[in-house]
């Protein structure tokens, strides 16, 4: 059975990753595994000195342990092993932790933070399997999933994507009995939009036109099927505000270096906003 990695800090408030991983693991049927990262920075005396150093250190992922467990006791699933360590740069050793071949999942919950390039940031950019990013901010959700797809892509890498994200959403539709959409974005620039250079009505009707094929070939009733016109970040999110969507599931191309900084990512962007779960999918996923 595959794993799903769980990623838990103590002392955020955030959504419980540990019992929403846990339902998760159950309903996928994968084996729940849980990366207890712990980290303070010392000052003082626990600074300069490294024997008071490792006793706070010892203390602090003593405690943290006993959180998680806690946890796992009122889940009742005290069995489910536990990795602790101590561990600042949690997105390399979390995606290294989590290769391919042996975890099929991992999450968290989404890490609020005013700073650039946040921790969910980097795992986005550097996970090697599907990854759950948990919303502190719930809608009253309905049971029902969004995939985005970009149906207009001839593009054989993000054609490959596309079918990784299709693959993810109808294994997570399959496991929790809910409804799955599947969300097209036209991408136009606003300042077309705003100039009325461009019809959104007719080019969303040429959309549903010419890929009704692909559409049939998912499988999915017309009244589950959204194409819209805008900037993909905020239509998702309208969209998935209007489904009352408990996960959102899209994927990531995973820039590097310099252009990853300055290109956008709409898995990054959309972040900020979002009252979805969202599922993250990295272009080197398999489908």
């Amino acid at each position: 059975m595959d794993k799903i990695l769980i990623i838990s800090q103590k002392n955020q408030q955030q959504a419980n990753a540990v019992a929403a991983g846990v339902v998760l693991a159950e309903q996928l049927e994968l084996a729940p595994e849980i990366a207890a990262y712990s980290y303070e920075s010392l000052s003082g005396d626990a600074y300069y000195n490294p024997r008071i150093a490792a006793s706070v250190r010892a203390q602090v992922l003593a405690d943290d342990i006993a959180y998680v467990r806690q946890q796992l006791s009122e889940l009742n699933a005290p069995n489910i092993p536990i990795v602790s360590m101590w561990c600042k740069n949690i997105f390399e050793q979390a995606c290294g932790h989590a290769g391919c071949d042996e975890y099929a999942m991992m999450v968290k919950s989404i890490h609020e933070s005013a700073h650039f390039l946040p921790l969910d940031w980097q795992l986005i950019r550097h996970t090697k399997v599907p990854l759950m990013l948990l919303s502190n901010n719930p809608l009253n959700r309905a049971k029902s999933i969004l995939m985005a797809v970009d149906l207009g892509s001839d593009n054989p890498s993000k054609q490959a994507l596309n079918q990784a994200v299709i693959t993810q959403a109808k294994k997570l539709s399959a496991a929790t009995g809910y409804e799955l959409h599947l969300g097209f974005v036209i991408r136009v620039p606003k300042v077309l939009r705003d100039m009325d250079l461009v019809n959104s009505r007719t080019l969303i009707k040429d959309a549903y036109q010419r890929h009704s094929q692909e559409i049939e070939q998912l499988g999915l009733d017309k009244e589950y099927v959204h194409i819209l016109a805008g900037d993909a970040d905020m239509c998702l999110f309208e969209l998935s505000c209007r489904l009352k969507a408990q996960y959102l599931v899209m994927g990531a191309r995973q820039r590097q270096g310099i252009l990853g900084y300055v290109v956008g990512n709409t898995a990054e962007s959309i972040l900020s906003r979002i009252r979805s779960n969202v599922l993250v999918v990295p272009q080197r996923t398999e489908p």
